[in-house]
């Protein structure tokens, strides 16, 4: 795993050969960043399913809940899969882009 610590996010790599390697380790660092903006971001290379993904979705909802983003990058997800709240983005810069748009969300009040 690659953490690359960012002014307004972090964003979290996948460098395991497994899905359920890199989720496990992501649980661990997960814990120390409850108050950070996290993008996840999979490598195309690891053959994860609907299923894997959908674990993310709790983080997501306890993120969402504390004030914070959660966004997982991967170009082979199907988006239409998950719900529309779970941010999924092809790239890092729309990721970033869905942090900056909810943080103005927040400010906003919505």
């Amino acid at each position: 795993m690659k953490i690359l610590k960012k002014d307004t996010y972090t964003l979290i790599s996948s460098d395991e050969k497994s899905f359920s390697e890199f989720y496990n380790s992501f649980l661990i660092e997960e814990e120390k960043r409850s108050k950070e903006h996290i993008i996840i971001q999979i490598s195309d290379n690891i053959n994860a399913s609907i299923k894997d993904f959908s674990l993310f979705l709790r983080i997501a909802a306890q993120k969402k809940e504390n004030g914070t983003s959660f966004v997982l990058v991967n170009s082979s997800i199907n988006i239409d899969d998950f719900p529309e709240n779970f941010n999924i983005t092809p790239t890092v810069q729309e990721a970033i882009d869905v942090i900056e748009m909810e943080a103005m969300e927040r400010e906003l009040g919505f």
